[in-house]
C-alpha cells in the first residue's frame, strides 16, 4: 500500500492549491479519528481523507468527472480497491451506491471539514481552537451560510451510528489537533 507520504506527494504535485491541499489534510484527519473511533484500519481511512481530491484541480470545471479521474489515478498506484471506490463514490453526482462504512465516512466527512473552515473563518480569533461544537452546530442551522457544506450528506453521519453533534465534536476536534498545519 502506499504510503502516507508518498500519498503527500502525490497531493502536493496534483493539487497546486495551498487550500485544498489543508482540505486533503483536513479530511484525512477526521477520517483517522472516525477509523480509531469505529475500530476500521486507520491507514486506509487516513489514505481515502487524503487522496479523495486528488483530481479536483483537473476536474473543476467538470463536476461529473470529479473522482472519476481521480479514481482512475488511484488504480494506478498502490492504492487499496476500497480505498479506489470510496474516493469514487463521495462525489454524489455519480449516484453510485456508498456500500462500505468507509464510503459512508468520507461521504459525510467531505463537507464538515468544509463546514468547520468556514466557521474559523467567521469567528473572532479566526483559530480552530477558539471555537466548539455549538459554534458549529449553530452555523449548521444557518441555511444561507457555507452553502457548499452540503447538510444533508453531513447527516448521513447517523449511518454511521453518530448523532451531528457527536459526528462535529470528533471533527472538530481531529482538525484542532493539527491546527499549525492547516494555519487555522
Amino acid at each position: 500500500m502506499i504510503t502516507r507520504e508518498e500519498a503527500l506527494q502525490v497531493v502536493k504535485k496534483e493539487i497546486p492549491n495551498i487550500n485544498l491541499q489543508k482540505h486533503c489534510l483536513a479530511t484525512e484527519v477526521v477520517m483517522r479519528e472516525l477509523a480509531i473511533q469505529l475500530n476500521e484500519d486507520e491507514k486506509k481511512w487516513s489514505l481515502a481523507g487524503l487522496l479523495h481530491d486528488l483530481d479536483y484541480t483537473q476536474t473543476a470545471d467538470n463536476p461529473k468527472k470529479h473522482s472519476l479521474v481521480a479514481a482512475d489515478m488511484l488504480e494506478k498506484m498502490d492504492v487499496p480497491k476500497d480505498v479506489v471506490y470510496a474516493v469514487k463514490v463521495h462525489n454524489e453526482i455519480h449516484d453510485l451506491p456508498r456500500k462500505s462504512v468507509l464510503d459512508k465516512a468520507l461521504y459525510a466527512v467531505d463537507p464538515l471539514t468544509g463546514l468547520i473552515v468556514a466557521c474559523v473563518l467567521v469567528s473572532p480569533k479566526k483559530k480552530l481552537k477558539s471555537i466548539d461544537t455549538s459554534f458549529v452546530l449553530n452555523r449548521f442551522k444557518e441555511k444561507s451560510f457555507a452553502k457548499g457544506a452540503n447538510r444533508e450528506q453531513i447527516a448521513t453521519c447517523e449511518d454511521l451510528g453518530f448523532s451531528l453533534e457527536e459526528f462535529v465534536k470528533i471533527g472538530l476536534n481531529a482538525m484542532q489537533s493539527i491546527d499549525e498545519e492547516l494555519e487555522l
